[in-house]
């Protein structure tokens, strides 16, 4: 960071001595003399005046005194704060990421917001949709995520961890691509008369319940079947194989390229957010109180 002959420079001064500052250095008079020698011959300066009775500095000397002291401090705060970012650079927001519950979204939302945190990495992290296993990595969040973007009205996902909603997607219908409505652009609730529906079944989202009441009470000619509470792959793959009717999203209309996503002249839609641990990190609550105040 500097001339290490300036070290020597300084401790003479302090010392008053070559030989003081020789052994306050633990190195020989001689080694000393050399330094300064060559110190002075590089700056073309004398830097002291000797004496029997020591040496004191020149006007030169007294400037290069001050300014060398600036430097080390300067030097050492320098040093100290590399290392202080080199430490922060290992900071990682970890986000998990699944063919449902894709991270796009949360990179966008990042894309805004990343110049407050110049120390931080992203690490994807991809995770199974498994309706068996996803309450698992639900309460994984502060653990092995900081986030996900789900959709969600789940009771279930809700009461372990916190969501920042981001917005609404429609619900939709999905159907193979043989299946007798697969070319049409929009779809009246009556067109699904006859068909079976798929839908989860009740007990978990509220919006999905209300769905189901309004079909059952008037619209009884659609028949409803019941899926598990969490879609996975499996539910889109019968469906397309079935002929069944899926109840779909938006979001999810390329989840399986055999099946067409049609939208329904209805009102409902479930909201989306980021996920994160019910008990969150201080780094990961300034990031949502920062995404919460740009939303």
């Amino acid at each position: 960071m500097y001339d290490e002959n300036l070290k020597t420079f300084v401790s003479i001064a302090d010392c008053g001595s070559f030989n003081k500052a020789a052994e306050k250095l633990f190195i020989s008079s001689t080694a000393v003399i050399k330094q300064i020698n060559v110190l002075e011959k590089r700056l073309d300066l004398p830097l002291f005046i000797r004496s029997n009775q020591g040496v004191k500095l020149t006007p030169a000397g007294n400037a290069i005194y001050k300014d060398a002291k600036y430097l080390f401090d300067f030097s050492e705060r320098s040093i100290a704060h590399a290392k202080e970012l080199m430490n922060q650079k290992d900071k990682t927001f970890r986000v998990g990421s699944s063919i449902l519950n894709p991270c796009i979204r949360f990179m966008e939302l990042w894309n805004h917001v990343n110049d407050r945190f110049l120390n931080y990495k992203i690490q994807i992290i991809p995770f199974e949709d498994n309706h068996d296993e996803i309450l698992s990595v639900i309460e994984q969040l502060g653990v092995k995520f900081d986030f996900i973007v789900g959709v969600c009205d789940s009771e279930k996902w809700l009461a372990r961890c916190n969501m920042l909603t981001l917005g609404r997607y429609r619900k939709c219908v999905s159907v193979s691509s043989n299946h007798r409505l697969a070319h049409r652009k929009r779809l009246n609730i009556s067109d699904l008369y006859g068909e079976t529906l798929v839908m989860v079944k009740r007990g978990d989202s509220p919006l999905n319940d209300l769905l189901r009441n309004d079909l059952e009470k008037n619209h009884p000619a659609i028949h409803i079947r019941d899926a598990e509470h969490f879609y996975d792959m499996d539910v889109f793959n019968e469906c397309e194989q079935s002929g069944y009717v899926l109840l779909n999203l938006e979001c999810w209309r390329n989840v399986h390229p055999l099946l067409s996503t049609i939208p329904v002249n209805w009102d409902y839609s479930i909201p989306y957010g980021l996920l994160y641990a019910a008990n969150p990190s201080e780094d990961v609550q300034e990031l949502v109180s920062l995404l919460q105040q740009s939303l």
